[in-house]
């Protein structure tokens, strides 16, 4: 009699074997399946560990909205902070108390949204390198005021327009002299940085290429560095460099001098060069991954701000509900 195996049990045993090795193949399947794999046509593959914020100019404020209307919109939107507009009217303004802004800043807090830092359109009427002294001269005092209400806010973040050699869109500026205006920005930095620095609010430096000042990131680095303060950083802004530049690359180079951000969307495709060149984001030419891996690189943790100034007119919610859907693709939080 043969101890060989009979033809038919060598058949059940393997039909046995390939039905479990088939079950597990398939379990192995479905588990994939409920771990979506990232889709790059949908967000970015990775996650950043960066804040979303947004810029008061983005809400119909003050004429359709007031500013609790506003900060709760923000919330309600997803976005962690907002930043606010320094003004000659309005909540945040000279007429402010300090009593006032701090109500701001408990409303904020009672909200759930932090604000992400102060901003201001009040550096080009009264700009730190005029040519009047007169307009120097209160331009100081608004930024001297602007720091004591960031401190009031709970904010550490003021972003500063330091000069101008330009500013195309008013007719009311006598062009300024490259190294004048050189001049006259860091004298103005250098008398505003005492109070900053007590009040520990950082003077963060705007890029901006239409007031023809600070065009390089080796100018700008050489003018934050001759501070040698803490408190002396730069708000870089990927939207004002795009005309003839790249964000990333100056990213690059900034480093850890960036405290703060706006993210504007800018297309090279378009010819006007104007504020109204400024689109919502994703809508450009902005290479946003490159962005994201420049900053993270460099060790950038910090808030992202979209900066807008056409609050739409029909629906104004659908462009804050749309930003931070678009921030949430940028960072990877989709």
């Amino acid at each position: 009699m043969s101890n060989e195996p009979s033809p038919n049990s060598i058949t059940r045993r393997t039909a046995i074997t390939s039905a479990l090795a088939a079950s597990a193949t398939a379990a192995i399947a479905d588990a994939s399946q409920l771990q979506p794999q990232p889709d790059t046509r949908r967000q970015s593959p990775r996650r950043y560990q960066m804040k979303k914020s947004i810029n008061l100019w983005a809400f119909p404020y003050p004429e359709r909205m007031n500013l609790r209307e506003c900060l709760q919109l923000a919330r309600n939107a997803g976005f962690d902070g907002i930043e606010l507009n320094y003004d000659l009217d309005n909540d945040l303004s000279p007429r402010a108390t300090a009593k006032e802004l701090r109500a701001i800043r408990a409303m904020a807090e009672k909200i759930g949204i932090a604000i992400s830092g102060v901003c201001s359109f009040l550096f080009w009427p009264y700009p730190l390198s005029s040519n009047d002294p007169m307009k120097r001269q209160r331009g100081l005092d608004l930024a001297g005021q602007m720091i004591a209400a960031a401190s009031e806010l709970g904010t550490d973040n003021l972003l500063c327009v330091p000069g101008a050699v330009h500013i195309p869109w008013r007719t009311d500026h006598e062009p300024v002299p490259n190294d004048v205006c050189d001049r006259r920005a860091r004298d103005a930095v250098t008398r505003l940085l005492p109070a900053a620095e007590k009040a520990r609010v950082h003077l963060n430096i705007e890029n901006i290429f239409f007031n023809g000042y600070l065009m390089t990131p080796q100018e700008m680095i050489a003018f934050v560095d001759s501070f040698k303060s803490r408190y002396v950083k730069v708000h870089f802004d990927t939207g004002n460099i795009m005309l003839f530049q790249f964000p990333e690359h100056w990213i690059a180079q900034l480093g850890d001098r960036i405290k703060n951000t706006h993210f504007k969307e800018f297309s090279k495709k378009g010819t006007d060069h104007s504020l109204e060149s400024f689109r919502t984001l994703l809508d450009g030419t902005t290479n946003w991954p490159a962005v994201m891996e420049a900053l993270d690189k460099v060790g950038y943790r910090d808030w992202c701000t979209f900066e807008y100034f056409h609050p739409f007119t029909h629906y104004p919610e659908a462009l804050i509900y749309q930003t931070n859907d678009a921030l949430d693709r940028i960072l990877g939080r989709k």
